[in-house]
């Protein structure tokens, strides 16, 4: 394979989200064990390049026939991968994935390992034929979050963690943004879906319903934040960026969906600077 092929099948794995994924595992690992091991190392490592390459690659290839016709494929958004890289993309994300995964399992307990199975499975399901979870409105949306939540519930698992009420509304208002995010997201593309044929929750309900449910969505979020301990309330004020980034959609029509684009790709940067105000927050709950 030539080197700009191994390039495209890196690109397919969405370089500029891969901290989306492991950051959640890290911090949640991380706090419940209170120190660095070889497990976080390694967990770390997987959910930053194995896991996105599975579950970008895969949707790449499977979405191949509808990514030629949307014009934000081919970049940071989404490479859009030649039919002679599908095979070799399929073959790079099982390859890679099987070494972490029976590491994780083996030094894992039967929470963890239930954790990290329906992590996979959501990675799977929501491209692959016969499946296709993200052709199924509303159930795109859930399974889209659970790949960046479960991370975060199979470090805490992982680690041992005993469920809490705490950890429970931290995951529940993460889980909201998840939802939050990819319904917005979705509105962009309602143009290519419908004429792909494709169905999702921006597709069912229209550009309007879904981007006002966003917003109700990260309001909620930051609502059950503010029931957390100390500092959890400061993070409450993590989606207000998010809020302010997508507000001036409210009236938006299935016409005008795709200039919601704009907001996404400032949307992508807003996720650089929460995840650094979060990382501050974890350093803040660590010493206190």
């Amino acid at each position: 394979m030539t080197g700009s092929g191994v390039a495209q099948i890196v690109l397919s794995s969405r370089p500029v989200s891969w901290i989306n994924t492991a950051f959640p595992f890290g911090a949640a690992y991380l706090l419940s064990t209170r120190e660095v091991d070889t497990t976080l190392v390694i967990g770390v490592i997987y959910f930053l390049i194995p896991y996105n390459l599975a579950m970008y690659g895969i949707n790449d290839v499977f979405d191949y026939a509808s990514d030629v016709a949307n014009p934000r494929k081919g970049g940071i958004e989404g490479a859009l991968l030649a039919p002679r890289l599908h095979r070799p993309t399929l073959w790079a994300a099982a390859l890679s994935n099987v070494p972490f995964l029976v590491f994780l399992v083996v030094v894992g307990n039967p929470a963890s390992t239930l954790w990290l199975t329906l992590s996979v499975f959501a990675v799977i399901a929501y491209s692959v034929p016969g499946l296709r979870f993200k052709e199924r409105p509303f159930l795109d949306s859930i399974t889209s979050s659970t790949h960046f939540v479960s991370p975060a519930v199979f470090g805490i698992a992982l680690a041992g963690e005993p469920v809490t009420v705490g950890n429970i509304t931290i995951l529940g208002a993460f889980f909201l943004w998840g939802m939050a995010a990819h319904a917005f997201g979705a509105v962009q593309d309602i143009g290519p879906d419908r004429d792909a044929g494709i169905g999702s929750i921006a597709t069912a309900i229209g550009a309007r319903a879904t981007v006002r449910l966003s917003l109700a969505l990260w309001t909620l979020a930051g609502a059950l934040m503010l029931t957390t301990g100390w500092p959890g309330p400061l993070a409450a004020l993590l989606a207000v960026p998010y809020l302010l980034n997508a507000v001036g959609w409210w009236n938006v029509t299935d016409g005008t969906s795709a200039r919601t684009n704009a907001s996404w790709r400032r949307f992508i940067a807003l996720n650089y600077l929460s995840g650094f105000l979060a990382t501050m927050l974890l350093i803040l709950a660590w010493i206190s």
